[in-house]
Order: C-alpha cells, then structure tokens, then sequence
C-alpha cells in the first residue's frame, strides 16, 4: 500500500507466539520482538548492547498458524512488515503510544541456527491483505511442448508462438 511504512527488523522472540481466532475464525499469532544494536567501544576493546527495541508483532490466517506452531522463545527471527503507531489511554487517564508491526513476512535467522522448511499444502499461504486474496501465482503452470502461450489463461488470439516467446509471456497472470 502507498503511504505505509515498511520495515525489516532482526531480533529474538521475548516470548512464545500466542495464537487466537477472531470470532470469524481467522487464525492472529501475536509475538513481541527484541532487537538490541551491538557497538564496539575501541577504548575497552568490548562490544557492549545498546538500548533494547521491544515490538509486539501480529501475523495472520495460515502465516500465524505456521508461526505459533514454528517457532519459540529466544528464537532469532526476521520480521518484515508495516510499522503502525496506535494511541490509547491506559486505566490511570494518561495517553499511551505504542508502535507494532502487521507482519507480512517471517522466519528463522539462519545465521546461528538451521531450520528444516515444510511446505503447507497449496493454497494455504494467503497474504493477509483481507478478503480473498489467493495466490496469482498459484494457477502458473509451465508450458509444455504442446501448449502455446504464457501460462495457460491467456486467450488463443493474445498467445505467442512457442518459438518466439519461450513458451513463456511477460505477462503476469493477475
């Protein structure tokens, strides 16, 4: 979306990711996240922490299933999503910001750990745009030495001859 703020932050999990449902049904994991710049100081030849980041993260529908099943405490992570301020006021009268991140992205650092991928069955990776937003890419099938065309949905008038185009469009199929 125009307008928003997009980040990317690594950190580690303060806490377990805690999954609920909207009475609708749709999945939500919330987890906060922690990030603590590191500066070495030449004087004492040490690295030392800076002040700690701390942002609570909401990821949705499968993305937050996969997540509250994957992944733990401690667990060192990249985030990538949109940065959102919301204020409040807390039970004393006084009025609170807070920032956190709609999550669009999520996973393991690999940097001192490994992970094993299992992928969902298809269709289960929807973005969490709202509404229903499946997969353009989902239906994209590789052209065989039979068919013409990009990716099968375009019309007979509109595809290339296999020779010209590879067998492939520069279309997207959205």
């Amino acid at each position: 979306m125009s307008g928003e703020t997009v980040i990317t932050i690594v950190g580690n999990l303060v806490d377990d990711p805690e999954l609920r449902f909207t009475p609708a049904g749709v999945a939500v994991a919330k987890f906060r996240i922690a990030s603590t710049p590191r500066v070495f100081d030449k004087q004492t030849n040490e690295w030392k922490d800076g002040e700690s980041l701390f942002l609570t993260c909401s990821v949705w529908r499968k993305a937050g299933e996969n997540v509250a099943e994957s992944l733990a405490r401690g667990t060192r992570v990249i985030v990538q999503g949109r940065l959102k301020q919301r204020s409040y006021e807390d039970k004393e009268g006084v009025k609170r910001t807070v920032y956190e991140i709609d999550v669009d992205e999520v996973g393991p650092s690999l940097l001192r750990a490994s992970a094993k991928v299992v992928k969902n069955p298809a269709g289960g990776g929807q973005r969490q745009g709202g509404g229903d937003s499946s997969d353009p890419w989902a239906g994209a099938k590789p052209a065989n030495g039979q068919q013409q065309g990009g990716w099968g949905s375009t019309p007979p008038a509109q595809q290339q001859p296999a020779a010209q185009g590879a067998g492939y469009s520069d279309e997207p199929p959205f």
